[in-house]
């Protein structure tokens, strides 16, 4: 694995893959790995890879199809210069969740009584946009930043704005999204939501803590599996070492 300072383990993930397709004569068109080879090969997380596949496509340097794999789209350029500015979905969410349990913890110590009732009606704004089947998020989004809000500190409600901003910003979080076809996981994540508003109410700082943790590793996993285009019938690919992708290891 090639390494640099300020690169992101995905970016070099990426830079592994341009190479295996510039040295192993791919043309347009050719099916790739699968992400679990990739994974295997390089010895890196599920995640990593799938934000370096996004990157690339992103990039338009590969082809996605859902139920088949991954495919090339585009040679790379020897030499060529890639785009770094970024974030990785993934990496956003670890992010996430390393603050917001931190600020839900915080928040359960200080949370007013006017503060539990306005998240109330941010999980109901919630609940009315699942069951209408709605794209609105904003329920979601407000739910997060009214704890914030609830540990009476501007600085993390600031913050955790920021980190929300990135998200908007990034075209890799809207690539991933726009693999996801199966919504019921909104209900799931809506469960999560109560579950850290009931600790909150509480006013128990670890049960507080514990909740938000377990809700944004949720949502990791449930991107994770809802996103993969991998074919199960693929999975033989993982008893097959490419001798291309072995060099990039």
């Amino acid at each position: 694995m090639n390494s640099g300072r300020g690169k992101r383990r995905y970016q070099d993930v990426a830079e592994d893959l341009r190479k295996a397709i510039l040295e192993g004569g791919y043309r347009v068109g050719d099916r790739l790995w699968t992400e679990r080879q990739i994974s295997a090969d390089l010895e890196v997380s599920r995640s990593i890879v799938r934000e370096a596949v996004i990157m690339l496509e992103v990039e338009g340097l590969v082809d996605v199809r859902k139920g088949s794999g991954l495919y090339v789209a585009r040679t790379p350029e020897p030499g060529a210069s890639q785009p770094r500015g970024d974030i990785g979905p993934f990496e956003l969410l670890q992010a996430r969740q390393i603050l917001e349990s931190s600020i839900a913890a915080f928040a359960a110590t200080m949370v007013t009584k006017a503060d539990v009732l306005r998240m109330r009606e941010a999980l109901d704004m919630e609940r009315k946009a699942i069951e209408a089947d709605s794209d609105d998020y904003s329920g979601d989004e407000l739910f997060h930043r009214l704890i914030a809000e609830a540990s009476q500190n501007a600085v993390l409600v600031d913050m955790l704005d920021q980190l929300w901003r990135k998200r908007e910003l990034s075209p890799m979080w809207a690539r991933l999204h726009e693999r996801i076809f199966d919504r019921g996981y909104r209900t799931r994540w809506l469960d999560d939501h109560q579950a850290i508003l009931t600790a909150l109410q509480c006013r128990d700082p670890v049960q507080a803590r514990d909740a938000m943790w377990r809700h944004l590793e949720n949502v990791r996993q449930t991107l994770l599996e809802l996103s993969d285009v991998d074919d199960p019938e693929f999975d033989g690919y993982l008893f097959h070492t490419d001798p291309v992708i072995a060099r990039t290891g």
